[in-house]
């Protein structure tokens, strides 16, 4: 006598087959997604070296300054908020 799948067995296997469809759909949208932003990073990167490309050395060094400070403004934002957030366990 030959072997036949149960009719709960064939239930598994279809939609084990779903899954593996819907992980594939997300697995591909997410790297859409990474295409996309390493686009757009990559085409503001080049409009920055544009930008930079048309300014004096004077606008060029107050722009490091100015990002500069943004830098230390958010290191100082993420320092405080980490406080607070071990201050709130003790």
């Amino acid at each position: 006598m030959a072997f036949t799948p149960s009719k709960d067995q064939k239930r598994r296997e279809r939609e084990q087959r779903k899954l593996e469809k819907r992980l594939a759909r997300e697995e591909a949208k997410a790297e859409k997604l990474l295409a996309k932003r390493a686009d757009e990073a990559y085409e503001a990167e080049e409009e920055d070296e544009k930008d930079i490309s048309e300014m004096t050395e004077a606008e060029i060094q107050a722009k490091l300054e100015a990002d500069f400070e943004a830098e230390l403004a958010a290191e100082a934002a993420e320092k405080a908020k980490a406080e607070a957030e071990g201050g709130e366990d003790s």
